[in-house]
């Protein structure tokens, strides 16, 4: 039996650290960007806004964001979703 630390991050196909795209989508409104990005920097000071890609619906009723966030662990990862799923403008993230 080998002694496993409780604090190892789990299996993960995904190699930290990294750069992660995350889409955020929302109804159209005015602050939703501001507000996307002011979360996220919350929890990754180095998040740079101006890479932000910004897509409206056809009809323009919601917008989509894809946020490129450099995450150093799974923690910082679950966060940052976390933080977003419950953001009350946030209607879905991928």
């Amino acid at each position: 039996m080998t002694d496993q630390n409780p604090n190892q991050q789990e299996d993960s196909l995904i190699d930290f650290p990294c750069d992660f795209p995350i889409k955020v989508m929302g109804k159209s409104q005015v602050d939703f960007g501001a507000e996307i990005i002011r979360t996220i920097q919350k929890l990754d000071a180095s998040f740079d806004a101006s890479k932000v890609e910004i897509k409206a619906s056809a009809k323009g009723n919601y917008i989509s964001l894809t946020c490129l966030c450099h995450v150093e662990s799974r923690a910082v990862l679950d966060n940052i979703y976390r933080a977003l799923t419950s953001h009350p403008l946030v209607k879905y993230v991928l």
